[in-house]
């Protein structure tokens, strides 16, 4: 008996669980700041108990859990809707090294140490401090490096090229299925599918794995094995 209950209790903390998650929106773990991690741990842990903890009222973590994503939520908007308030919500970048200068009292103030912040440059692949103009530590926690002009990749302007637009290719045939709605926001129908998979030897879109159109309507075809 208490196995059941055990077992709904389980279904319900993740049901309740996966509508917070989809109100609060979907955030990687890298792009947590510290209020949201910390949240989202305390979230996490009340789901928990609440599914192994039998004898005690199952309401109470449940709102305990809305409260928690209702605050997140709450300061979210806070912070769209008046943009001076991002910096004692969110926090403010940092910092850490500018023109070949390292900031002492920025490197107290994130939190890290010369270790901590040489291997976050390691990570980056950064090696040499010398390869690096600017280093700025975000409020995820995470190190954005501008390099030095001398070693920041060759873009088409430094040789004074004017490369085309890419845009993004578009499905059109997947695991033999034709993409009806795919098709159509191209411009192309089935006809011209069908003359397409004949030049490449192909009798119907059902021989096909996947199909990729580019902007050009060039049509690349995968064959399933």
């Amino acid at each position: 008996m208490e196995v059941c209950k055990v077992i709904l209790a389980s279904v319900f903390s993740a049901a309740v669980l996966f509508v917070i998650g989809k109100v609060m929106g979907h955030k990687q773990i890298s792009q947590f700041d510290f209020f949201d991690y910390i949240t989202g741990i305390t979230i996490g842990s009340i789901a928990a108990e609440l599914a192994i903890t039998l004898e005690k009222p199952w309401w109470k973590p449940t709102v305990a859990m809305l409260v928690y994503g209702a605050i997140s939520i709450t300061l979210s908007i806070v912070a769209d809707k008046f943009p001076r308030t991002r910096k004692y919500i969110n926090g403010t970048p940092t910092i850490i090294m500018n023109n070949q200068k390292l900031y002492r009292k920025n490197l107290k103030k994130a939190k890290l140490d010369l270790s901590e912040f040489m291997l976050m440059c390691r990570q980056e692949g950064y090696f040499n401090l010398e390869d690096i103009q600017t280093a700025i530590f975000e409020v995820n926690g995470k190190l954005t490096i501008l390099p030095t002009s001398k070693k920041r990749p060759l873009n088409p302007e430094d040789i004074c090229l004017s490369p085309e637009p890419e845009y993004i290719n578009t499905e059109v045939i997947m695991d033999g299925r034709i993409l009806d709605e795919n098709l159509n926001r191209m411009g192309l129908d089935k006809i011209w599918l069908k003359r397409q998979l004949e030049k490449q030897g192909f009798k119907n879109a059902k021989e096909v794995f996947l199909g990729i159109c580019d902007n050009n309507n060039k049509l690349t075809l995968y064959k399933g094995e």
